[in-house]
């Protein structure tokens, strides 16, 4: 009984039995890791007589709803929906009304009965339809209001999503142009004026420059808000919110006020110019220091704007308002979230996160909360106050890119997730499983598999709240933007799913709503008019890729990754077009570490392999590999004559450097993005997968200042070459 209901749990709440593993060999899921991932989603699997009721109410649920909760239409398929009533109300005449998300009401009468049967079932004797209803209604793009009536009664509502085909694509791209650009880290970025920290002025100059140089757009590292209370949590893929904004982008200097009195008697002072001068100059970025710089500053500014704006009937005032209006209880739970954190945190009570906050304080609804917020209210106006300087000055930067013609401009990078003890977490806990975590199974450069500290959407949730926080993270992701690049694209077909206190390789795949959460990736995109880039990189089935390409989103492919079975390096020629082709990534070493082996170097020191044979290895593979990376380079006439083609006798420099990122401007992808790093030729990763404190993650610099850079004229001369391939590789 037990184990026939388990069966029925694992098919209906989409958890995988077999897959593919990243070697191509098939694999399975454990039994017993079902079993966890069923109880992680709220199954009593260790009772019995509870787990049968859990199952019954499953199955009514739905045949006791009249409608789904939503449901998503593309412009090319029929407009249906699913009606499900007791046979004794099957024969009477309904209307079922439309409210388009522009106002109109549109109105059809039906009788279930006319429609197609699909499906019956039974339920305390009762009997229940299922038809299929045909509407007539030619309905724009957007989020419309059905409802069902009867005598003026309403008798259920649901969200109807028309979305498009496929995901926006910029004209030039539709005219065969191949554009390029930079990556960054924005952290990293130094410049004569930043605290520390690349701020959004930086970006601002960065895209100037760049785009003078031939650049189409800037990507960056996700931006998503952190955790001010506690600053060395600083992983920009584990936020506590994908929806606000990173506040230590802010440019405390370009704020209305900075330059009052009050202000600058705090800046001003030795102490604090000391510490400026420092966190400016160390190689890694000190995140506790530059937090409280800006934030003693930012409180500074904020009370004379408040004083002076934002306690009065301003157009200021009204601005702001606006903005927290819009922002909802999102912003609202993180700017009370971050307040409660901070407020702890000067008590030395516990608080890295909701799981250890005091009970009354342990879910954003509870009453103490409100409370603590009302009593607080003046910092949560001023933790607000932060997310709206952000956007401005975000949109400030995109506004430059905008200026100069930039073919794309901004893009930026959504995380997968948001981590355990996140305000995202906090304000949604229905949403989230959180006794598990997101990983990756064992592959290639992860033979022990990921566990990444993210607890995953339940799927059945989402589709509950109507994939509003889905379509909340489309929207904020891709305002004043240009692209989205989504982090681990699988996550929208399916996500590993590791129970706690087990190893990544005992997860199982857990299946989402692909084709609906498409959709609405498709309509944000238009609605933004937003490239979407999919990072597809690790264990990636067939199906996924295909659908993507359909739908329009752009493949993600790194050079090192892109090797045949007999070791050789395809040409970047050979790439998708639809696509976005890089040398290296953020997990990776950069092109001169990778080339001198720095980062197996690196991995020896931090002990990440088991014994000196595995090692070697890794050096005999690295060998030939970058004897095939010359091989092709060769091959494609990319290698310049003065650089022999014998592995033995070439390290990497300049010359050879430049010539790999021109080589990939020669090839086929659409995109092609190229690291700051490279452009440098910095040797020293900024992250190393698998290390916690052994390494500073997330924090080393680049090394010269922004300004350095745009006045070196052999990295002029690299951008003019860059830009002068991509126009004779275009069509």
């Amino acid at each position: 009984m037990t184990a026939s209901l388990v069966e029925y749990l694992v098919d209906f709440c989409g958890i995988e039995s077999n897959y593919t593993d990243a070697w191509g060999k098939p694999a399975e899921i454990n039994p017993s890791t079902k079993q966890k991932l069923l109880a992680v989603m709220g199954y009593q699997v260790e009772n019995p007589e509870i787990l049968a009721l859990q199952v019954d109410d499953l199955a009514n649920k739905s045949w006791l709803s009249p409608l789904n909760p939503v449901q998503v239409v593309r412009t090319n398929q029929a407009l249906q929906i699913a009606l499900r009533l007791p046979i004794e109300l099957v024969t009477d005449e309904y209307s079922v009304k439309v409210m388009t998300e522009q106002g109109d009401i549109l109105s059809h009468n039906i009788i279930p009965t006319d429609g197609q049967l699909a499906n019956v079932c039974h339920i305390q004797d009762i009997e229940f339809q299922e038809y299929i209803i045909d509407l007539p209604f030619d309905l724009p793009l957007g989020y419309h209001a059905l409802s069902l009536v009867i005598d003026e009664d309403e008798l259920a509502t649901m969200r109807l999503i028309i979305a498009p085909t496929a995901c926006y694509k910029p004209a030039p791209l539709q005219n065969g142009e191949k554009l390029w650009g930079l990556s960054v880290q924005l952290y990293c970025l130094r410049s004569e004026t930043n605290w520390g920290v690349g701020d959004f002025t930086d970006l601002s100059y960065l895209t100037e420059q760049a785009a003078q140089r031939g650049a189409d757009f800037i990507g960056l590292n996700p931006i998503h808000a952190l955790y001010p209370a506690n600053p060395d949590i600083c992983s920009p893929y584990g936020p506590s919110s994908r929806r606000w904004l990173n506040f230590i982008y802010i440019d405390v200097t370009k704020l209305d006020g900075y330059f009052q009195d009050t202000v600058q008697n705090i800046v001003n002072q030795t102490s604090f110019q000391s510490k400026l001068s420092a966190v400016r100059e160390v190689e890694h970025l000190d995140y506790k220091t530059v937090s409280e710089l800006k934030l003693q500053t930012l409180a500074a500014v904020f009370d004379y704007q408040n004083e002076q704006y934002l306690t009065k009937n301003s157009k200021i005032n009204k601005t702001f308002k606006a903005f927290v209006k819009e922002g909802g209880e999102s912003l609202q739970t993180l700017a009370v979230y971050d307040v409660l954190q901070e407020s702890l945190a000067n008590q030395d009570k516990p608080n890295w996160g909701w799981p250890v906050f005091p009970t009354e304080f342990s879910d954003f609804s509870n009453p103490k909360v409100k409370s603590f917020a009302k009593k607080n209210a003046k910092r949560v106006k001023f933790y607000l106050w932060l997310q709206w300087q952000a956007a401005l000055q975000l949109e400030q930067a995109n506004a430059v890119a905008i200026k100069h013609k930039m073919q794309i401009g901004l893009y930026r990078d959504l995380a997968v997730g948001v981590s355990e003890g996140s305000a995202e977490v906090w304000g949604n806990k229905e949403l989230y499983c959180t006794d598990a975590s997101v990983g990756a199974p064992p592959d290639v450069l992860g033979p022990l598999g990921q566990t990444w500290g993210l607890p995953p959407m339940d799927p059945e949730k989402l589709y509950e709240q109507k994939y509003q926080p889905i379509i909340d993270l489309f929207d904020t992701n891709m305002h004043a933007t240009g692209a989205l690049r989504i982090d681990h694209v699988m996550a929208l077909l399916r996500l590993w799913w590791v129970p706690k206190g087990d190893s990544a390789k005992a997860g199982g795949y857990v299946y989402y709503p692909v084709d609906d959460l498409l959709g609405i990736l498709a309509l944000e995109s238009h609605r933004h008019q937003s490239l979407v880039i999919g990072e597809d990189l690790g264990t990636v089935p067939d199906e996924i890729r295909a659908k993507l390409a359909d739908n329009g989103v752009y493949s993600y492919r790194v050079f090192f990754f892109e090797q045949a079975k007999d070791g050789g390096f395809y040409s970047p020629a050979h790439y998708p077009e639809q696509s976005m082709s890089t040398l290296t990534t953020h997990d990776m070493p950069t092109l001169s570490g990778f080339w001198h082996c720095d980062d197996l170097e690196l991995g020896k020191d931090l002990g990440l392999y088991p014994t000196e044979d595995i090692l070697q290895s890794l050096y005999t593979s690295r060998h030939k590999d970058k004897q095939a990376i010359l091989d092709s380079l060769v091959g494609h006439h990319s290698l310049p004559q003065n650089i022999s083609p014998d592995v033995n006798y070439v390290g990497m420099t300049q010359e050879l450097n430049f010539a790999m990122q021109v080589h990939m401007a020669a090839g086929s992808s659409e995109l092609l993005s190229l690291q700051l790093e490279d452009w440098l030729e910095m040797d020293k990763p900024v992250n190393v997968p698998g290390t916690f404190n052994e390494y500073p993650n997330w924090r080393r610099k680049l090394t010269r200042n922004l300004q350095d850079i745009f006045s070196d004229a052999s990295l002029n001369h690299l951008a003019a070459n860059l830009t002068e391939t991509r126009k004779k590789v275009s069509v």
